[in-house]
């Protein structure tokens, strides 16, 4: 499960403790959770946001840096904080049947997320095209409308019952 974090919910020095109350309230194991943070916490960098993140991650959760590369963040930021995850911003992963730049883009990003151990997710895939040339450029794990829209919790075992052959075999298979 992935839930966005708000730059002001970062500044709460009792992030960790909010986190580890949510948990024990709905029985989510915390290696289930992943908290996603953009770009713009960076722009108010402190020692409370990084001293929260790395309290959250300690309880086993798994922190993802949302839309990369559409903000304000520096590759050493990468660096600083302890993320498991960068997400492709569905801007790069839209253009990539269209502009060769996207598809450098995506690629240095997949090599970039591989080489410091971190998972790299596409957002915004609406095509098979689109999938296909994920996959070229080594893109392991997408997300977007060619699968599915959001849809309400109680929805979900019924798109995953929908979703489980087509994807293992339409959509992964070359």
């Amino acid at each position: 499960m992935s839930v966005n974090l708000s730059p002001a919910q970062l500044k709460n020095a009792n992030l960790a403790g909010a986190v580890r109350s949510a948990l024990h309230t709905s029985g989510l194991p915390a290696e289930r959770l992943e908290l996603e943070i953009t770009e713009t916490v960076f722009l108010e960098e402190s020692a409370v946001t990084r001293g929260s993140l790395n309290q959250v991650r300690d309880l086993g959760i798994r922190i993802s840096l949302d839309d990369f590369g559409t903000g304000f963040s520096s590759i050493g930021c990468l660096r600083g904080f302890p993320f498991d995850r960068i997400k492709i911003d569905q801007s790069f992963v839209r253009d990539l049947d269209s502009r060769a730049d996207s598809i450098a883009i995506v690629h240095a990003i997949v090599d970039l997320g591989s080489a410091l151990g971190m998972s790299v997710t596409a957002e915004g895939v609406e095509t098979p095209e689109q999938l296909r040339l994920l996959r070229a450029e080594s893109c392991t794990e997408v997300q977007g409308y060619l699968f599915s829209p959001p849809v309400p919790a109680g929805d979900i075992p019924a798109l995953i019952s929908r979703l489980v052959v087509p994807i293992t075999v339409a959509a992964f298979t070359e």
